[in-house]
């Protein structure tokens, strides 16, 4: 499974979901990988110094001599590994500009580990640029993080359309795994009725987790920890491990 975690909206829990998701897969013995694709890098840094990152996702997509193998590191989770990312993968589009395998590097590099990861999960930035592209093309599944807030649905129209386009020529067989509800605040009206919504929309695909709003999610990456080992009594941990049980019971029901 190669998951893509992708909403073209910033600030909807999407590399919150991908760290811990991620972790979740490596603690049920599972090898597994963590793509950087964010220039913010914070999937990175929820892991990893700065200073520890001599080489990252831009080494590897924009330098033919550069594999995906040399860019991965160790995180403290057993099982668990990252392809981190630096601010510099901001200039990646230009540097690939009339490149005619632009949107297929990332499947490229993937495709020379040779299957050594069980699971690959992609933390993609905010925007349908080039990056979420050689995410969507390089992905088996897609996994879209939406807020419990007003504007929930805002610009999922785009994102959409962005993964049809990719359906018709480049990846026909990417699937949209679900749709995964973060930060809601079931005390409010608002957020239940948000949450409706939500369902409306996207009905089936919507996932039975939903993603508690929560201070320790927010915390653990100032520790370098996932939130398994920085709270796992919490709310946050119990529906992250819960999200990971609903992804791997959808993947292996599709592939049945």
């Amino acid at each position: 499974m190669i998951v893509a975690i992708a909403n073209q909206k910033g600030g909807v829990g999407k590399t919150t979901t991908a760290v811990n998701l991620a972790a979740a897969l490596a603690m049920r013995g599972r090898k597994t990988l963590l793509i950087d694709l964010d220039p913010q890098a914070n999937s990175s840094i929820s892991f990893l110094e700065h200073g520890v990152i001599a080489r990252s996702t831009y080494d590897a997509i924009a330098e033919t001599g550069c594999s995906l193998a040399d860019v991965i590191q160790a995180t403290p989770v057993p099982n668990l590994d990252i392809a981190p990312a630096r601010i510099g993968l901001a200039k990646l589009e230009a540097r690939l500009v009339g490149e005619l395998d632009a949107h297929f590097r990332l499947k490229d590099k993937i495709n020379q580990l040779d299957g050594r990861y069980a699971h690959i999960v992609i933390d993609c930035p905010p925007a349908l640029g080039l990056l979420t592209v050689n995410a969507l093309v390089a992905a088996t599944h897609l996994l879209i993080p939406i807020q419990s807030s007003y504007f929930a649905l805002e610009g999922t129209d785009d994102l959409l359309e962005t993964i049809e386009k990719v359906r018709q020529r480049p990846n026909p067989g990417l699937r949209i795994l679900g749709v995964v509800i973060t930060m809601h605040d079931k005390r409010t009206a608002l957020a239940r009725d948000i949450r409706d919504q939500i369902q409306k929309v996207f009905g089936g695909k919507v996932f039975r987790t939903v993603i508690a709003k929560s201070v320790r999610l927010e915390e653990s990456p100032a520790y370098k920890e996932s939130i398994f080992t920085f709270a796992p009594d919490s709310a946050g941990a119990t529906d992250y491990y819960s999200l990971c049980e609903e992804v791997i019971e959808r993947v292996e029901a599709r592939t049945a």
